[in-house]
């Protein structure tokens, strides 16, 4: 059983977390959409009314666990990338393999990220969290490119949104936990794989 199957009281300093936490379980269950904050605050074991306190709307507590999100995403990335050594091409490949895994095993949190409508812009912070993850991607992209000289070097911001795509794609497509996953006759891993090489490949930076 769920730990937010029983009704509780909250302590001044925990409503906030707990309704953040009941909104991932929500929306692992239903989808970004199918969750209401009067939803949470049940699962959260508070009256209909406490949520306000801490959010304007659903919108508002959807934006909180996008944030999160991209806050838990950055540091996956970052560990992939940095674990990965010296060699940009190894942690291309570490970032691609963090991005499908972090969406495999986050999906609440994924979906909030990436499966709304939100306006980064209109949610203090949300659009800086979201752009701090894809920094990551972008000094891998930079790190990679400098490996060409100077003159043939294509735009890094290009060859990250390509890349971006590319993982992003892989994801949706092939890592969902639900029924809309499709199947294929390898890993998904193995298909980003193959893909970021012949990419590569295709700019001189094939893998070592």
């Amino acid at each position: 059983m769920s730990r937010f199957g029983e009704r509780r009281g909250y302590h001044h300093g925990n409503l906030r977390e707990a309704l953040v936490e009941a909104a991932v379980q929500l929306i692992a269950q239903h989808g970004p959409a199918g969750f209401t904050v009067a939803e949470a605050a049940r699962l959260a074991g508070v009256s209909p009314g406490a949520p306000y306190r801490h959010f304007r709307d659903a919108e508002a507590l959807l934006a909180e666990v996008a944030l999160r999100g991209f806050e838990r995403f950055t540091e996956v990335l970052s560990r992939a990338w940095s674990g990965a050594g010296t060699d940009p091409a190894r942690g291309f490949e570490a970032l691609g393999r963090a991005y499908l895994d972090f969406a495999r095993r986050e999906p609440a949190y994924y979906a909030a990220m990436f499966e709304t409508r939100l306006d980064p812009a209109a949610h203090a912070g949300l659009q800086l969290a979201s752009d701090r993850a894809f920094g990551v991607l972008r000094e891998a992209t930079e790190r990679l490119i400098a490996r060409l000289p100077e003159g043939q070097r294509p735009p890094g911001l290009m060859v990250a949104l390509h890349v971006w795509s590319m993982c992003h794609g892989i994801a949706s497509l092939f890592c969902r936990p639900d029924q809309a996953r499709r199947k294929l006759p390898m890993a998904p891993e193995e298909l980003l794989e193959a893909g970021l090489l012949i990419y590569l490949q295709s700019l001189g930076l094939g893998a070592t």
